[in-house]
């Protein structure tokens, strides 16, 4: 005695949850494999059976994938949340988008007025870097130039006060 098992495919997520055979009409088969059995469980239990499958029937066969994974997306947020759905999941994150985008908008705001208190603050740096460097080598402002006391102490102008800054420095009649 032999026995012969015709089993060329197993049954899809579907009819094996429907408990029924397989047949290669089967419009479940492309969409709800084997190895997905919780996909079509969801998806049954919020939509039913009937109701995807004249779905899948009367839509075009290049748009069923996208159609199934539709309702196994809102199967699985009406589980979640009976009332909302993926609409409540759209809201909380519309609302996380919002919250965000305000944090983003303060924390730029934070990084100019940083950009500007440290512009400002360097230009003061550099100001009185320039003014002690000055000092620093005998060197005072004079109408928009530098007047080089070091210089004119070792050109031999002495304790004339008068004369610092002139161009026409003489030795005072000597």
């Amino acid at each position: 005695m032999s026995s012969t098992c015709s089993y060329s495919n197993p049954p899809c997520a579907a009819c094996k949850f429907l408990r029924r055979k397989c047949l290669p009409s089967c419009v479940f088969a492309p969409y709800f494999p084997p190895g997905e059995p919780i996909k079509f469980t969801t998806v049954h239990k919020v939509f039913g059976a009937s109701n995807v499958s004249k779905l899948l029937n009367e839509i075009e066969p290049h748009q069923r994938e996208d159609a199934v994974n539709s309702l196994a997306y809102e199967a699985e947020a009406r589980l979640k949340d009976p009332v909302y759905g993926c609409v409540g999941a759209i809201s909380v994150l519309q609302r996380q988008v919002i919250r965000l985008q305000k944090e983003l908008d303060a924390t730029n705001a934070d990084l100019m007025r940083y950009a500007n208190y440290e512009q400002v603050n360097n230009n003061q740096q550099m100001v009185n870097h320039q003014e002690r460097n000055n000092f620093q080598y005998g060197r005072k402002m004079v109408n928009h130039g530098y007047y080089n006391y070091t210089s004119a102490w070792n050109n031999g102008i002495s304790g004339d006060h008068n004369n610092i800054g002139t161009d026409n420095c003489t030795d005072g009649g000597r």
